[in-house]
């Protein structure tokens, strides 16, 4: 696997200028046989838009930020925004591709689209496992959508919009099916905003009451609504996503400590080093050793 030398930024590929699946706001994809022009895609980068491939064959190699997958036959991969992906060799694909960016979901007519459970994605999953079922359903409605995504007309955006809105529901029922754990909720908005605001500003910004801030509320309530809805404490939440970008640019990149350390707001390596191991039990230069090592 390629990774990313100290020198070099991790690419970020745009829905428009992406080299395989190139769109604007949406784009889909019928693949049967094909080997894409993949060069880009071998090194680690990140997609800063959503991604849903349903795979009819299987036999590839990607990894998902610290995780590495063999694609299978009849299931579905996705992730949204800033993962960090790689994919190993390039290999034919039998399959088809959907994509859409946060400018799609921000249309009038897909604001709905944006709270359903596999798009907003908190269990962090990446793939869907269908049953026969399953897989008629989904290969119907994109038979339908790329019908429409090849011809266009003055009812196309309609149309896509609204066949997208029915697979999408239809797997976030799959979706919680295989990820229970999850039940949507309308009284979790505050835990939905405080998780977007780390999102954007983790690098920055790993004080509690300074999120509670810029949400307009007490450090006292975020603490407590937070908890109360995550079971975890609002700290937890700035510290996890500081430790998995850590470990994104431990295992992906050739960056140095300091660097990394820099990178997520640390002014001293040392200082990042302790974080790192209390929060993991590893010193970044043990964890880089040791996901290296397991590799290999």
């Amino acid at each position: 696997m390629n990774t990313i030398k100290s020198d070099q930024e991790v690419p970020v590929f745009s829905l428009e200028h992406d080299p395989v699946l190139p769109g604007k706001l949406f784009s889909m994809k019928h693949f049967e046989g094909v080997r894409p022009h993949q060069s880009e895609l071998l090194v680690p980068h990140r997609k800063d838009y959503y991604l849903f491939v349903f795979a009819r064959r299987g036999g590839a190699r990607f990894w998902l930020d610290m995780t590495s997958h063999e694609t299978r036959d009849n299931t579905l991969y996705f992730m949204g925004p800033n993962r960090v992906v790689v994919k190993e060799e390039p290999k034919c694909m039998w399959g088809t591709a959907l994509a859409f960016d946060k400018e799609f979901l921000a249309l009038h007519d897909n604001v709905s689209l944006a709270r359903l459970p596999i798009v907003l994605n908190v269990q962090n999953a990446s793939e869907l496992q269908l049953s026969e079922a399953n897989v008629a359903f989904v290969e119907d409605m994109l038979a339908k959508m790329q019908k429409e995504f090849d011809e266009p007309g003055e009812w196309q955006q309609k149309m896509i919009t609204a066949s997208l809105t029915l697979l999408l529901t239809y797997l976030s029922r799959v979706y919680n099916e295989q990820y229970e754990s999850f039940t949507p909720s309308n009284d979790k908005s505050l835990l939905k905003k405080y998780q977007a605001a780390i999102e954007v500003n983790f690098r920055e910004i790993h004080q509690v009451s300074e999120y509670a801030a810029l949400l307009y509320v007490s450090p006292g309530h975020l603490r407590d609504v937070i908890k109360t809805q995550s079971g975890k404490p609002a700290i937890a939440h700035i510290q996890e996503r500081m430790v998995l970008e850590a470990r994104r640019m431990l295992f992906h990149t050739e960056y140095s400590l300091k660097e990394i350390g820099f990178d997520l707001g640390f002014s001293d390596a040392s200082y990042f080093s302790r974080f790192f191991k209390r929060e993991t039990g590893l010193t970044p230069a043990e964890y880089r050793a040791l996901t290296r090592e397991m590799y290999q």
